[in-house]
């Protein structure tokens, strides 16, 4: 009770501080569960609000966050032709990689959360949700050297465009996430799209390019001289042979042989390639799916319906095989990219997506079946899930007003 007293004491005055308010708010009702329930014999009593509930998102993705952190190391490393086992370098490897992300996250909060925060204040209402699931999300689906003004660019636009204009949360019609990330993709194409920007450190990816340590790589090096283990070379440049290509951009190419010259099913499987810091590992983000599941934040309907559909048109391809790509042997379709993380943590958002549970089947398999297409037949961007995620979050709600009209229907026809 002492930690309880002592925020109590310290609570800003909410006529004087308004937006200092609202955000000791934030922070209180993170940090404690509600002491108060809902009265009535025919309701649930517990005390999860929706922070707590949001916060289960968090969770799946941390696993995603531990491996997405390590393989931005692994990559540059890869580069530089050294450590080319998974484990070696692994503290260099973990190293570079927080030097990476972290300031992604920081900074995607702090702006994600300082428009939250100011938008409650003008209401007079407390922050919700908080920015927290959208803000663990897009640092996730970033290249791991997009700048950080572009970054907080892409954030404002999408909390403020995507989310607050239409009334704060609950009430926005498209991913805030995929949002921010849609508006780096046309905004500034050549931050997110091309060989270049999947592997960090680097001007380009090119041989004979150095790479670019700053003075958080000098902290490090001090702390590693000072226990005796390899430290970041300095001069080091990107070696002969390697790209910075994905698989996906290597199938477009020149289909799946390409990409099986060049990344093994197990490295693609587990996650050891370029890409988005956190669609990479397959198997850990299934992890953080189930968990989802299994605790009742997400639809299993549209992760299934989805996978059914994305099948469905891979098969379709298959037997088409008009490009190289189109031959990829569909089941092949689902190592590369970023489907499963599509599937997992941006298709099922529950307030973008369909709400009845027939809706849910048919928005779900649309976006499997409309992002197959775009991934494979769109030249300009081999991935499809952003583009097609969006354009359903457009017409969840059509498809549940058709689910709704169709059911009362059939019962005025039983009446």
């Amino acid at each position: 009770m002492g930690l309880l007293d002592f925020f109590k004491r310290i609570e800003p005055d909410k006529k004087k501080r308004p937006i200092l308010h609202t955000a000791y708010d934030a922070v209180f009702t993170f940090a404690f569960a509600p002491d108060t329930v809902t009265q009535g014999g025919v309701h649930i009593k517990d005390g999860v609000d929706l922070k707590r509930t949001m916060f289960h998102v968090v969770i799946a993705l941390q696993l995603c966050y531990l491996f997405g952190t390590y393989n931005i190391g692994h990559q540059h490393f890869l580069a530089l032709g050294e450590y080319p086992g998974f484990l070696e370098g692994f503290h260099l490897k973990l190293s570079h990689g927080l030097i990476k992300l972290l300031p992604l996250f920081i900074w995607t909060n702090v702006i994600g959360l300082g428009i939250e925060i100011w938008f409650a204040a003008k209401k007079g209402h407390a922050v919700e949700e908080g920015f927290l699931v959208s803000g663990a999300l897009i640092p996730l689906i970033m290249p791991p050297d997009l700048p950080i003004w572009i970054l907080c660019i892409s954030v404002a636009f999408a909390v403020i465009i995507g989310k607050e204009a239409f009334g704060g949360t609950g009430m926005n019609i498209w991913n805030v996430a995929l949002l921010a990330r849609v508006f780096v993709f046309f905004a500034y194409p050549t931050t997110i799209s091309g060989d270049n920007v999947w592997v960090s450190g680097f001007d380009a990816i090119a041989p004979g390019v150095q790479t670019e340590y700053g003075w958080l790589h000098g902290i490090f090096n001090g702390l590693f001289n000072w226990m005796d283990i390899d430290t970041f070379r300095e001069g080091a440049a990107v070696v002969d042979g390697f790209s910075g290509a994905t698989p996906l951009a290597l199938a477009y190419q020149g289909g799946w042989d390409a990409v099986t010259a060049t990344f093994s099913i197990s490295e693609m499987w587990w996650g050891a390639i370029p890409g988005s810091i956190g669609e990479t590992s397959k198997p850990l983000i299934i992890i953080g799916a189930l968990f989802l599941i299994a605790t009742g934040i997400a639809s299993w309907r549209i992760m299934l319906s989805m996978l059914l559909g994305a099948i469905a048109m891979a098969m379709l391809l298959n037997v088409w095989g008009a490009t190289p790509f189109m031959e990829v042997p569909w089941i092949y379709q689902f190592y590369m990219g970023s489907f499963f993380f599509a599937m997992a943590f941006m298709a099922t958002d529950p307030v973008t997506a369909a709400s009845t549970n027939t809706g849910k089947w048919i928005y779900g398999f649309l976006i499997g079946f409309i992002g197959m297409i775009v991934r494979v037949m769109n030249p300009a961007y081999p991935e499809g899930w952003m583009l097609a995620i969006l354009f359903m979050n457009t017409f969840a709600p059509l498809i549940d007003h058709y689910v709704v009209e169709a059911n009362m229907k059939k019962r005025l026809s039983r009446a």
